[in-house]
Formats: structure tokens, sequence, C-alpha cells
């Protein structure tokens, strides 16, 4: 039934993507991020290639439109597309040729869906629509977690949809992290009381959730997080109040083994995932200087870890983005990396700079700010997880340059009037 219900939308949104190219870029949103076909144990929907028919859909439908428009040349969007090569060189040298083929072809699909973004959805609306979108999709894990987790005591761990990025729980809870900002936006910009207490809803099952994860990276992450988002809301007094509220709430419900966990944070020394994130990283330090395209994607194996880590026999992923990309694509692909996440940060610095007086573009603001909390979230939580090629924080650079040259469109309308 739920294999019949998945292809049956799938199918739908397909035909409209013919007439409307956003509705298919909204289809592969809704594949990459909500994984429908995931949550089908069994069926013909479990295997099929959704988002690559959805990509060629959307494609076609683009490339016979009317409604063309410039693809923006920026720094941003030069150096997306010089990290995707770098990352191609870095395969043509790296050490496991087929584990970096194989991440590659992955990291490539991402890139293209990220051209197809920035070419359809350029307006208001469109923009809107694909926040909606990610949000929604992602969050419908943090809602069914965070109901689990309430209906079991959170006496077990909240995990996401299986065979995809944020499969681990881990990597859902920085996921749901990085969610939450933009739940806070949707809350701010609907009239509906309504919706708005159901964003409430989501944004408090989501963080049940988010603890419900065990994740002791995650937990560190929601702190950051969370002055964060104080700071960048004009709601302070009642986010404060409600915070505590829910803190002190959440205290005697929340299972003696959950605080065991949280307490191996201070006795790292002592606990041996800890300790093999360090070897991971020294490795990934120690393969960087010997090699400019270090290892390549995916090499973290017993024979990079024979060559190069302090303890050769305790093999770990890298468990940090940071540290990903130093041992995958050495210090030039770090350096790239870094370089867009601080480029990103910038332009919605800007973006915040040029809609603040603007009473029409008030949502500019917000969504600018709540992109950069979702930032933070990825990057205080990603130093603890190896999630560097995944596709949210790829897409909320897509966001952040729409919104700008969004911003930018209604101050050359105001101006020509």
């Amino acid at each position: 039934m739920r294999d019949l219900l998945v292809l049956s939308i799938f199918g739908l949104g397909c035909l409209y993507a013919f007439k409307r190219p956003y509705i298919g870029a909204l289809l592969m949103l809704w594949i990459s991020y909500m994984n429908p076909h995931r949550l089908v144990s069994w069926g013909i929907s479990y295997s099929m290639p959704l988002y690559a028919i959805a990509f060629v859909v959307t494609l076609v439908a683009y490339l016979a439109s009317s409604d063309k428009q410039k693809y923006p040349w920026n720094s941003l969007t030069i150096l997306m597309i010089v990290f995707l090569l770098w990352g191609g060189i870095c395969t043509m040298f790296a050490l496991e040729p087929q584990w970096a083929t194989k991440e590659l072809s992955r990291f490539f699909k991402i890139q293209l869906g990220v051209i197809l973004l920035l070419l359809i959805m350029r307006s208001e609306h469109k923009l809107k629509l694909m926040v909606l979108t990610i949000t929604l999709s992602t969050a419908f894990y943090g809602i069914k977690g965070g109901i689990f987790a309430i209906a079991t005591g959170g006496n077990f761990r909240v995990w996401g949809p299986p065979d995809s990025f944020i499969e681990g729980n881990n990597e859902l809870a920085l996921a749901l992290l990085m969610t939450i900002p933009l739940l806070f936006f949707l809350f701010t910009d609907t009239k509906n009381k309504w919706l708005k207490r159901a964003y409430l809803g989501f944004i408090g099952l989501c963080l049940i959730s988010v603890i419900a994860s065990y994740s002791r990276g995650a937990f560190l992450a929601l702190i950051v997080t969370s002055f964060f988002l104080w700071t960048k809301t004009k709601y302070k007094l009642p986010i404060a109040f409600l915070g505590i509220v829910l803190v002190l709430s959440a205290i005697p419900f929340i299972p003696e083994h959950w605080y065991s966990r949280m307490n191996t944070i201070e006795t790292y020394e002592e606990d041996g995932s800890a300790m093999g994130r360090f070897n991971a990283w020294g490795l990934a330090f120690n393969i960087a200087k010997d090699r400019v395209t270090a290892g390549g994607y995916g090499h973290w194996g017993p024979r990079t870890f024979a060559m190069y880590a302090p303890n050769p026999t305790d093999i770990h992923d890298a468990h940090s983005i940071y540290f990903e990309v130093m041992g995958e694509l050495g210090f030039p692909g770090l350096f790239i990396f870094l370089t867009l996440l601080l480029l990103c940060w910038r332009l919605n610095k800007t973006n915040i700079r040029l809609s603040k007086d603007t009473p029409e573009l008030e949502w500019c603001t917000t969504l600018a700010r709540m992109l950069q909390v979702s930032q933070i979230a990825y990057m205080s939580g990603g130093a603890f997880l190896g999630l560097a090629y995944w596709n949210m924080p790829y897409h909320l650079i897509v966001i952040t340059i729409l919104l700008n040259l969004h911003i930018k469109e209604q101050q050359e309308k105001q101006t020509n009037e």
C-alpha cells in the first residue's frame, strides 16, 4: 500500500513537472530528504532510482520551458565547481579507486542538482516552497522520532531512513539541528495560528528526537545552536522562557542511561569511540601532509590505517567534516571547503544588511539569520560527524544565493519605480 502511494505521488509529481519544472525540483528535494521509498520495507520503489528519474524529468522540462534564467556566476557557485573538480583530481590518485569513484559519483549528482535548483527556483514563491520541502521532509523523522521517544520513555535511540546519508542516530540528530532554525522561519512566516502551533510542536518533537538520539556530538551542538538561535531572534524572552520550561519539564523523564552516556564526554580518554576518532583524525593529518591529493574519497580502511594511522589496528571513519575533507581531499580541499562555509556566512550577513530596513523583505532578514543558525549547527555538530558531502549544506548555499538575488531584484524594482 505504501509502495503504491509513493509511486502515485511520484508519478503525479513527474507529470506536473513537465508543465512546471519547479515541481520537479521540489520532487527531487522530497526524495533526497524524506527518502519516502525507504519507508517501504518491500516493493519496487525501494530500489528504484527515483532521484535520478526526477532529475531527468526536471531537466527536460526546464530545457523545454520558455522561462530560462542565467546561471548566477559568483564566488560561491564557482567555488562549488572548483571543489567538485578538485575531488575529481583526488579521485584520479585515490588510494581506494573503487570507493573514491563511487563517492565522487554521489557528490557529482548532488552538485548537478544544485545547478538545476539555481536555474529554476528564482522567485519568492519557489524559494519558500524549497525551504518548506527541505524542512518538512527532514522534520518528518524528528516528528516521528519524538513521538516514538515519548511513547517509549526515551529508552531507545532514534534513527533516520535506511540507506541514506542520515540513517545513523548521530547523522539524524545533526540533520534535525540544522532543520530546527528553518522550522522557526516557517513559524515566523505564517499568519495562520494553527500552522504556528504546528510548527512549534514540530520544533519540540525535533528537539526530543535530538536528545533521544543519544548523540554526544549533537548534544554539544544543541547547546551551541540554541545560543545562536537565541541571539538571532527578536523573541529573546519568550524563547528563553520556553527553553527553561522545556528543560525543567524533560529532566524527570530522561532515562538514567542517557545521563551515563553524556557523562562520557568528560572521560573521553576512557571511551574507545572517542579515542578511535582521534586516531582517524591523526591519519587524516598524516595523509594530507604526505600527499597533496590525500587519500581520495572513502579510503578509511585497513590499508590507509596501516600506512598512516597512529594506531594501525583501530579503524574508524573520519567522524568529522573537517578531518573527512582533510583526509580525502588534502589541505587544498579543506581550504576550499572552509572558504565555502565562510563565503556562505558572509553572503547571509549581506542579505541581512540589505533587507533589514525594508518591511516587505522582513522575511528575507529572518531567513538569512536562520540560515546562519543552521550553518552553526552544521559546523559545530559536523566537528564530530562525517557529513562533508551531504546535500543539505550545499542546498543552504543555494538558498542563500537565491535569497540574495531576490533581495537585489526587489531593490532594483523599487529604484526603477
